[in-house]
């Protein structure tokens, strides 16, 4: 087949199935570039989803007539000073979205510059251009799509559902209402009522005082929900001139899937590996492997230190020190999270008292499961194990022996610490009053109450000493005095000597036995008395599983995890009232202790007012 020059016709089309991907793909478009043209308020407003009509209105500085006729041909933009590429300091510059949309759809634009006397009007259907014409409008620029891919019927076929490609709409104006809280957003689709961000700014200055990041966590609020805010802390760090801001939910306030990962490169919304990559890295410590992190992070850095232009949609972008913007984002989030590292997410005790308020009269037989059925908490062990003590920091130890049947009969204990119970309330997790089915601390504070899973939470005590004795120096080890021998399979046991090394930083020393068992001789000190067998086959199985491509480090923080909750007060056991007590000082002493270390929360709060209000007594 000879070489042939394409019609401008299919070249228009062409580009345009590089742009318009979907009405979503022309939303992002037009509202880009009226944030570009200085916009404070936008306005959109779909049918069908986007197929029968796209219309985005906005106050920014619109159109003079000569641009207005250049806008619509290809290669021509007003984002581009000069011929650096790379010097990238708006939302686009391509000047190929609106022939793109021309190409495929009916485009009619009305605009008006400070400078005319009037407005113009300019429509372009299936590639081709009519002559502009005065119109009436106050100001700005209002764009107005209708019949999309019409011109080009085969890529109908390819779309979702209406409901669907409305979502999509409305999840790139959730994303682009987030990058500018100093703007006004209004979306209104036929599916449901619409929905509108008010401004939370008065000017476009992010960055060097406290007001800016109070309107961006309003507009978070306002975008993701106050259940975002209640569980938020600020992410700020970054360094040689590269800045990374924004806010990161606590571990406990986690999501299945990591579509509530809201990631920004100069304000430009994107879906990076490496960025994604960094915030999976910062929360490795705090998150089971598929649970997923909700935060908003915006990352600020010189123009030409990043390439916008690697991806048709610019979904994604290239930087010129990728190990500089990953370390950057590692740094901040982990910060962030020590810095709310002794919160747990506030959905727990919210949900408590929903599970209250959900009776409507006073039936023991019904309030017991709704509210207090401690037996429904996740990954609960059964075993009865003894736990690591806590006299190795002064504190009372735990009674090694089992519980008496006598005192599994008890329904609690009540607190007979040293400490009185004023000085104690006064405390962030307050005074021990009760245990409940073996499992839960019950304390009182100053202003409501605090119930701890104690397992969950001395999981991550055992865990944060693991990591604090290998940082100083190395794990002390407790020599057994007759090797324990564990059966496995070969494929396990190739698996655990191959790591032998690795397990040994740890503090547990093992070789081969022969074949299909390996011999444990050492096991970490930090975790007491503890049941070997069942802690090399959970490793096994952890190992089996283990992911090569996470840096080694981390894997080995994985195989502290395991071994931590094999060193933990389990559930079933009973505690002294001193205990739990010593549990809940160990608690406010140790890092992260919101969470265990698969992102549970280790307490629920619940405040006297809450309380109070389930009674009628405010």
């Amino acid at each position: 087949m000879p070489v042939r020059q394409l019609t401008e016709a299919v070249i228009n089309r062409i580009a345009a199935g590089e742009v318009v991907e979907r009405p979503a793909s022309v939303v992002k478009e037009l509202v880009e570039n009226a944030l570009d043209a200085g916009a404070s308020r936008i306005d959109v407003i779909t049918e069908g989803g986007g197929r029968r009509r796209i219309t985005v209105t906005d106050d920014g500085s619109g159109m003079a007539h000569a641009d207005l006729v250049l806008a619509v041909e290809r290669h021509a933009t007003s984002k581009l000073d000069d011929e650096d590429l790379l010097d990238i300091r708006t939302l686009g510059f391509r000047g190929e979205a609106l022939p793109s949309i021309g190409a495929v759809a009916k485009l009619s634009i009305t605009t008006r510059h400070a400078d005319e006397p009037h407005a113009w009007a300019l429509a372009v259907e299936a590639g081709v251009k009519a002559a502009p014409k005065p119109a009436a409008l106050a100001q700005g620029t209002r764009v107005d799509v209708r019949d999309l891919f019409h011109a080009t019927p085969a890529r109908l076929k390819f779309l979702k559902a209406e409901r669907s490609e409305t979502e999509a709409i409305r999840d790139v104006v959730r994303r682009l209402a987030m990058t500018r809280p100093d703007v006004a957003f209004t979306f209104a689709g036929e599916e449901r009522a619409p929905v509108t961000f008010p401004a939370a700014l008065t000017d476009a200055t992010l960055r060097g005082t406290d007001l800016p990041g109070a309107g961006r966590l309003r507009r978070l609020t306002d975008v993701l929900g106050a259940e975002f805010a209640a569980n938020a802390v600020p992410v700020r760090g970054g360094r040689d001139g590269l800045f990374v801001e924004g806010f990161a939910a606590l571990p406990t306030f986690n999501k299945a899937n990591s579509l509530s990962q809201y990631l920004f490169v100069n304000g430009r919304p994107v879906r990076d590996k490496l960025l994604f990559g960094a915030v999976r890295a910062a929360y490795a410590d705090h998150l089971a492997r598929d649970r997923h992190p909700v935060l908003a992070l915006f990352v600020d850095v010189d123009p030409h230190e990043v390439d916008v232009n690697v991806h048709p949609a610019k979904a994604e972008v290239r930087f010129r020190d990728a190990g500089l913007v990953r370390a950057s984002i590692v740094r901040a989030l982990m910060d962030a999270l020590e810095q709310g590292s002794g919160r747990a997410a506030s959905t727990g005790g919210g949900a408590t008292l929903a599970a209250f308020r959900g009776e409507t009269a006073f039936r023991p037989e019904a309030v017991r499961p709704r509210a207090w059925d401690w037996r429904s908490s996740p990954a609960r062990p059964t075993d009865a194990e003894t736990p690591a003590g806590f006299s190795e920091h002064g504190q009372a130890a735990f009674d090694v022996g089992p519980p008496s049947a006598d005192a599994r009969a008890t329904a609690f204990q009540t607190s007979d610490a040293s400490e009185s119970a004023a000085d104690a309330s006064d405390r962030p997790l307050g005074a021990a009053r009760a245990q409940l089915h073996e499992n839960y601390i019950v304390a009182q504070t100053r202003d409501g109450m605090v119930i701890v899973d104690q397992h969950a939470a001395h999981e991550r005590i055992v865990y944060e000493r693991m990591k604090a004795a290998l940082a100083e120096g190395g794990i002390a080890r407790q020599i057994l005095l007759v090797p324990e021998i564990v059966e496995l399979d070969d494929a396990d046991v190739d698996r655990l000597v191959t790591r032998a090394d690795d397990l040994a930083r740890w503090g547990l020393v093992l070789e081969a036995f022969g074949p299909g068992a390996v011999a444990v001789r050492e096991t970490p000190g930090l975790l007491g008395r503890v049941d070997a067998g069942a802690l090399v086959r959970d490793l096994a199985e952890h190992l089996a599983e283990w992911d090569d491509s996470l840096p080694l480090e981390r894997r080995l923080l994985h195989v502290a995890a395991t071994m931590a909750c094999h060193g933990s007060v389990r559930s079933g056991r009973r505690l002294k009232p001193e205990e739990m007590n010593a549990l809940l000082r160990d608690m406010e002493a140790t890092p992260n202790a919101g969470q265990c270390n698969h992102g549970r929360p280790t307490y629920v709060e619940l405040k006297l007012a809450d309380i109070e209000r389930l009674f009628g007594r405010r």
